[in-house]
């Protein structure tokens, strides 16, 4: 057993557990103001749901959060050496079509827990959850605009992910962006066939 499951119940995170707890922060401004001021109404709108888990022994902490909402890989909009990536493992007559997946949207763990491996359990978590059979719905892949930037990347290629586009240039012109400057995030996949 893992320290979340030993240590923490997970739940979706709700605008009352968001008042009763202590404030979250996971160093990343950008994620710190996404849970604390708009997953909320992501939630309400119907565009992604966020989930927590809190600690047993004070339940006023969060541990760590993430947002998924459907998603989609568009194989017929990729060069063809990143389709063959992403198909690798897929049958040959379901090849070329539009693939299943989540989108992992927004990630975090506390600030007070990094150093702990619980973004990798936590990756685990997500993985086994998208697997298991009591899963509402087909989901061959998992998906994450991730910062474009060495930790985030490194985090995601260490719990298995992959790049869509194999270069920035590739992902610019999916994307039709007509700039020098680098992405602020990269697309990458995780195909769960994998861990099944």
């Amino acid at each position: 057993m893992g320290y979340l499951a030993e240590n923490a119940v997970f739940m979706p995170l709700t605008k009352t557990i968001l008042e009763e707890s202590d404030k979250f922060t996971c160093g990343n401004e950008d994620l710190d103001d996404f849970f604390q001021n708009d997953s909320i109404a992501y939630a309400e709108d119907l565009f992604g749901k966020t989930y927590c888990f809190q600690m047993k022994e004070n339940v006023k902490e969060l541990l760590c959060a993430f947002t998924v909402s459907n998603a989609s890989i568009f194989t017929m909009l990729l060069p063809n050496a990143r389709k063959k990536k992403v198909a690798k493992n897929v049958s040959y007559v379901k090849r070329d079509l539009i693939y299943p997946a989540v989108l992992i949207g927004r990630l975090g763990i506390s600030t007070r827990y990094q150093q702990h491996h619980i973004g990798t359990e936590l990756m685990n978590f997500i993985k086994s959850w998208f697997v298991d059979s009591s899963n509402k719905t087909g989901c061959r892949y998992l998906i994450v605009d991730a910062y474009n930037s060495d930790i985030p990347l490194a985090f995601y290629k260490k719990n298995g992910f992959d790049f869509i586009f194999s270069t920035e240039e590739q992902e610019k012109d999916y994307r039709k962006i007509v700039s020098d400057e680098p992405l602020r995030t990269r697309l990458m996949f995780f195909d769960l066939i994998l861990i099944r």
